[in-house]
């Protein structure tokens, strides 16, 4: 019997709310509905009325519904269901979610932050799909990283667990996570941008020209501008991004050398970047990783990318069923 669910994806500028069947194996998503993100009292309430939109629309009552998952950004503590002080979320300070909703449509909401709750829809619905020991990591703007580990979702003592991107892989280099030659510095949309901008600004000092970049813009670069000239086959572009991969790859063998995973799943820049990286990424694995514990490992670009958002807070309904 298929169980209907309810999703709530909260994000710094859009939230959105997804209606799905769950029979099991698989998450339908039938319907989404998205709003602007404000205020913590004023979206909520906007959030509730559009909970009542869909079930009206689907001709359901709140009985119906099997559980309803929220993803948000982070820091949150999922156990107590409190948003803490998301840093894309300005105001949204110690807002007890989980029980704004279970105590008005009385059924069981959870709360995961946004890294965790991609990890268990790419492990239920996605490129995990059977594996006992996962690791999803975002590679997006910033870095973060949901962990299964022995089939389940860890989120560990105060829901901190994964927090990969705080890792400090070198002494000098793009900032990310607070933190110089952070794992994040090095793999992120915002770090790669870092590093683009230091290695261009060293070409044209040195009186080269950087097709893809004049000095005026040197502070617009993005990661997708890098890539997209890397594809066309720019040799500063395809350096940027081999630096990126050396990183990814450094991080990856301490993850795989600590935990021991059946799959590495990568989302996001890696996605689309893969062509660009996985060369530099094995390389590095080679040489780094434990042999025994790397040989097992299977490291894959994340399938859920456009939907993601939607399917990972309609995972964190099923944590539970």
């Amino acid at each position: 019997m298929k169980k209907h669910l309810i999703g709530i994806d909260i994000g710094g500028t859009k939230c959105a709310i997804s209606y799905g069947l769950y029979n099991g194996e698989n998450i339908e998503l039938i319907s989404k509905e998205k709003i602007k993100t404000g205020k913590p009292q004023e979206t909520l309430s906007q959030l509730k009325e559009l909970i009542e939109k869909v079930l009206n629309n689907q001709q359901l009552v709140p009985s119906d519904i099997s559980a309803m998952g929220i993803s948000c950004g982070g820091p949150l503590d999922s156990q107590k269901g409190v948003i803490l002080s998301p840093p894309n979320l300005p105001g949204w300070d110690q807002i007890a979610i989980v029980e704004y909703f279970e105590s008005y449509f009385h059924v069981p909401v959870y709360l995961q932050n946004d890294a965790n709750a991609c990890a268990v829809a790419e492990w239920r619905i996605g490129a995990g799909r059977g594996t006992q020991n996962m690791v999803f990591l975002t590679f997006g703007t910033g870095l973060g990283a949901g962990l299964i580990l022995n089939g389940q979702l860890y989120a560990g003592t105060n829901s901190n667990a994964g927090e990969l991107g705080h890792i400090r892989l070198g002494d000098y280099g793009p900032v990310g996570y607070g933190k110089s030659g952070s794992f994040e510095g090095f793999c992120s949309g915002g770090g790669i941008a870092q590093l683009a901008r230091l290695m261009v600004m060293e070409k044209l000092q040195q009186g080269e020209t950087v097709n893809w970049c004049s000095r005026e813009h040197i502070n617009d670069i993005t990661a997708q501008q890098v890539a997209e000239a890397a594809f066309q086959g720019d040799e500063l572009a395809k350096k940027i991004y081999k630096i990126s991969a050396t990183y990814l790859g450094k991080g990856l063998a301490i993850v795989i050398d600590l935990l021991n995973p059946d799959m590495i799943v990568i989302g996001s820049i890696y996605t689309r970047a893969k062509q660009l990286m996985e060369a530099s990424l094995r390389e590095v694995l080679e040489q780094e990783a434990l042999s025994q514990a790397y040989q097992v490992c299977q490291i894959k670009p994340a399938v859920l990318e456009e939907n993601i958002g939607d399917y990972a807070a309609l995972s964190v309904a099923t944590l539970n069923l």
